[in-house]
């Protein structure tokens, strides 16, 4: 049995959708990122104090890149032995860690939690963004899957940033609808039923509670995290 710590966010959802696509037992603790993250029991999993952690027979991985690699090696699933397709896989899965994760959640820390406060901020991130999902645009032209013809974890790591398009108020002006190849790789990935489940894994806390966590833990904003 796995003990995955994790909430309903875009990282989180990433391993629960992983953990469901292999077929795995696993047990879901949900961290309230309002502060739960910051307690002993916690930090002493993940001193950077973040979700997704996973525990396997007491082996401990945090970060969410290096959980879908653990779990894919694990399992012998969705990365492929092929070199030339496994090196696809983890391109596309660290274009997702390095610029889908890191442009969109600056994109949603200006737009929702500062509240457009700094619009011409707001508007950086949002053109970044926009920007990004037209290189994912181009990735899928000739190609179902972000790393060739086969669902791999790094469809599992952007499926739940691209999600938010249709569920983040903040996010429902991104362009999914004009970026075709992307829409229609969405429509692919979220009518899996194992990613359907994995969406659902945790039940998010309700809204004000949830957008309250998130404010509380901005660096800078919120009162988890004081600016120096």
């Amino acid at each position: 049995m796995l003990d995955l710590y994790t909430d309903a966010t875009p990282n989180g959802l990433k391993i629960s959708i992983a953990l469901e696509e292999m077929g795995l037992d696993y047990a879901t603790h949900q961290v309230f990122l309002g502060g739960d993250q910051q307690t002993p029991e916690f930090t002493k999993l993940n001193p950077n104090q973040k979700i997704p952690v996973l525990v396997d027979d007491g082996k401990i991985v945090t970060e969410s890149g290096a959980i879908l690699l653990y779990l894919a090696e694990k399992t012998g699933k969705f990365l492929p032995t092929d070199p030339t397709q496994r090196t696809a896989t983890i391109e596309a899965l660290m274009f997702q860690m390095a610029s889908v994760g890191p442009m969109f959640g600056q994109y949603l820390v200006f737009a929702a939690a500062w509240g457009d406060k700094f619009p011409e901020v707001t508007s950086r991130y949002f053109t970044e963004a926009s920007r990004i999902m037209g290189v994912l645009n181009t990735r899928l032209e000739r190609q179902d899957y972000l790393a060739g013809d086969e669902f791999s974890i790094a469809d599992m790591a952007v499926a739940p940033w691209i999600r938010l398009c249709g569920v983040h108020p903040a996010c429902t002006d991104l362009p999914l609808e004009v970026n075709s190849n992307l829409n229609n790789w969405w429509r692919r990935v979220s009518a899996r039923p194992a990613v359907q489940r994995g969406f659902d894994n945790p039940t998010p806390y309700a809204p004000q509670k949830q957008f309250k966590a998130f404010v509380s833990a901005v660096v800078g904003l919120g009162e988890l995290h004081k600016a120096a």
